[in-house]
């Protein structure tokens, strides 16, 4: 097994997919953490008028000491969460592509241990992308929040340790979609559609009726691990609100931590988890008959 992860790096690190694929992480992840970091003090006066400032009075939200730094932290690391999703993609279907994949697989003892080589590189591969997506926003954050909306010591581990996990998952997430279609524009065009715009139309048009939609669906819960932990700390997520409350004021407050219906950190990462593991299951399966001549 050490030799087969061994060749999956060689392999991963020969290719120009992983930095090229840094490129745009660290401007999205960077840009929106600075652009929401600005922003943030439109955010704490929204909070302090309307119809919202009824929902944080009823919560218990004190809008002029908010960590707003975690509203722009959670902000880059969802948007950049696509990057790492893409390099999964081609983990499978790009070497389908490119005919490696005959190699990968007849040099191995066997295609479990082939493909059990290749999730433990790519659990590494989205540890990684995690630590510099964070590391990035992280900069994006000091460098446009007021020091008194930073988040606590405490925080900062939490959103650490949620954006390493969500990468991982959406890492893996990506290897399970590319296998399962088995066609590398098919699902990055797929991907690149779902998870930037038609999961949020969907989420949006169905709003007045139900939230649950952005709990559940796969954006939405993989944006709700870091989402959460800002929800949880500014006691925004979906269990704070009644039935009677203002449903737009509780899209935008929960928007604002960028994780629309959001429950908790710990729910969104469960869910996101079973439809990781409900692709990767499928193309883990599909993948140990396919032909590979």
């Amino acid at each position: 097994m050490g030799n087969l992860i061994k060749a999956e790096f060689r392999k991963t690190l020969t290719l120009n997919t992983w930095w090229v694929l840094l490129i745009p992480l660290v401007i999205t992840a960077f840009g929106f953490s600075w652009v929401v970091g600005r922003t943030a003090n439109d955010v704490v006066k929204f909070l302090g008028s309307g119809d919202a400032a009824l929902i944080a009075s009823a919560i218990g939200v004190e809008p002029d000491a908010l960590p707003v730094g975690l509203l722009s932290m959670a902000h880059g690391v969802n948007i950049a969460q696509i990057i790492p999703a893409l390099f999964g993609v081609f983990a499978l279907a790009g070497e389908y592509r490119s005919k490696t994949i005959t190699t990968t697989f007849l040099t191995a003892p066997n295609r479990i241990s082939a493909l059990s080589a290749k999730m433990i590189t790519y659990v590494v591969w989205g540890v990684l992308y995690g630590l510099v997506a964070f590391g990035v926003s992280a900069l994006g954050t000091l460098l446009s929040v007021d020091s008194v909306r930073m988040p606590s010591g405490g925080q900062w581990l939490a959103a650490l340790g949620a954006t390493v996990l969500s990468f991982v998952l959406v890492t893996l997430f990506g290897i399970g979609l590319g296998a399962v279609l088995n066609k590398v524009t098919l699902a990055v065009v797929l991907l690149l559609v779902w998870f930037l715009v038609l999961e949020f139309v969907i989420v949006l048009a169905t709003w007045n009726w139900t939230t649950l939609l952005g709990t559940i669906l796969p954006n939405g819960a993989a944006n709700g691990i870091v989402g959460g932990i800002a929800s949880e700390a500014f006691k925004i997520n979906s269990l704070d609100f009644g039935v009677d409350d203002d449903r737009w004021g509780q899209w935008f407050l929960q928007l604002s931590a960028g994780s629309p219906g959001v429950i908790s950190w710990w729910a969104s990462a469960l869910i996101f988890a079973g439809w990781t593991a409900l692709f990767f299951g499928f193309g883990w399966a599909s993948n140990q008959k396919r032909d590979i001549t």
